[in-house]
């Protein structure tokens, strides 16, 4: 099972929140979920952070009334999936004396098997290109030092990573990594750094579009393999950290063939 569920939020009065308040609500969240938080290697829960417009100034951020702000759940097994399904806020979002007003939950929920089987295993005609956007900062954790660039191998590991620890259904290792490294390629981005801010620190990421090209001499099996992961990561994110808030990922539609 796999389930994402997205709560549209408001406040009622200016809200203003330290810049490293994703940690608090987190614990607050799994807490909530009946979840034991940092007992996992490979977290099997997604978590994108308040999404939104909001003021900054120095430590702080502040929410405003006039906005409406987003915040979604990703589970990637059974049990946190169920989990995130039977989650009830009732009308609002309490933590560090804010309070959010919970206006609407959309759930969308699938499978790995269905997924599989519709982009994989009912053989569809490939997709060639997939658009993207990282809609908060997103690195790759590399020899000891964080990378925050957009590149088609690391975010493939990422994905295939979490696929494989979750997913009934085994779909390679490094010789798949290797060959959708060549095989897929970028074609253009717009993106830039930003921090995210942490308990102790910040860790710099990217942010923005990026579309990813299928060669044309790939096989169509492993091009469809792709597009399963490309789509996995709407609910996986993408890189380090996806379970404080970073490497949230959104898979646009695409026309090109």
């Amino acid at each position: 099972m796999l389930i994402q569920s997205t709560f549209t939020l408001t406040v009622s009065t200016s809200t203003v929140l330290p810049r490293s308040y994703n940690l608090e609500l987190v614990k607050q969240l799994h807490q909530q979920l009946g979840l034991e938080m940092g007992s996992e290697t490979i977290p099997s829960l997604s978590y994108s952070g308040i999404i939104g417009f909001y003021s900054t100034s120095r430590d702080f951020i502040t929410f405003h009334p006039e906005e409406f702000y987003k915040l979604s759940l990703c589970g990637l097994n059974e049990i946190s999936a169920k989990a995130i399904s039977h989650l009830n806020f009732s009308d609002s979002l309490e933590f560090l004396g804010a309070k959010f007003n919970i206006i609407n939950r959309e759930d969308e929920i699938t499978s790995y098997e269905e997924l599989y089987t519709n982009l994989v295993g009912n053989e569809p005609e490939p997709l060639r290109q997939f658009d993207l956007q990282f809609i908060t900062p997103t690195a790759f954790s590399q020899a000891g030092s964080n990378l925050p660039l957009p590149l088609p191998t690391l975010m493939f590991r990422s994905w295939l990573e979490r696929w494989n620890n979750f997913a009934p259904v085994y779909l390679g290792g490094d010789e798949l990594i290797a060959y959708l490294g060549n095989a897929v390629v970028i074609k253009n981005h717009k993106i830039q750094t930003r921090s995210y801010q942490l308990h102790k620190g910040f860790v710099n990421g990217f942010v923005g579009d990026v579309t990813l090209q299928v060669l044309n001499r790939a096989d169509p099996l492993l091009a469809n393999v792709a597009n399963l992961l490309v789509e996995y990561a709407r609910f996986a994110g993408t890189g380090m950290k996806t379970r404080l808030g970073m490497g949230q990922t959104i898979v646009k539609e695409s026309n090109s063939k």
